[in-house]
């Protein structure tokens, strides 16, 4: 895989992990959702549709897939594929940096396992 290609698909993992975070940010202001009724669940879809950190976060989502389309057209779905577990790594040093989630010992090292195959995958 060449540098431009690797390149298609960092940014497309870093757009697909800002659109996870922009989510969370948004679901934060919108609170735990019911799915009591179906009054609360039209309620939640409003809210969900006019947070702007959703729609933000739909948008970078759209933008990562089409770059996602281009990167397919360069490399082997068998090499572009595990290269999203990045977005793993990505998000979750961002929710523990930005949210506050935790980052147990167990998950340090499925991070560590995760790069090191990205590694391994990128140079094969």
């Amino acid at each position: 895989m060449n540098l431009s290609t690797f390149s298609i698909i960092f940014a497309g993992v870093l757009l697909n992990s800002a659109a996870q975070l922009m989510l969370k940010a948004g679901a934060r202001s919108l609170g735990a959702v019911s799915m009591g009724s179906t009054a609360s669940l039209v309620q939640a879809a409003w809210g969900a549709a006019t947070q702007p950190w959703i729609g933000v976060g739909l948008v970078c989502y759209f933008v990562s897939a089409a770059l996602w389309i281009v990167a397919l057209t360069r490399v082997d779905v068998t090499i572009a594929y595990p290269m999203l577990s990045m977005g793993y790594v990505i998000a979750a040093l961002l929710a523990w940096q930005l949210f506050g989630e935790s980052l147990s010992a167990g998950r340090i090292i499925g991070i560590a396992i995760i790069l090191i195959g990205v590694v391994v995958l990128g140079r094969s």
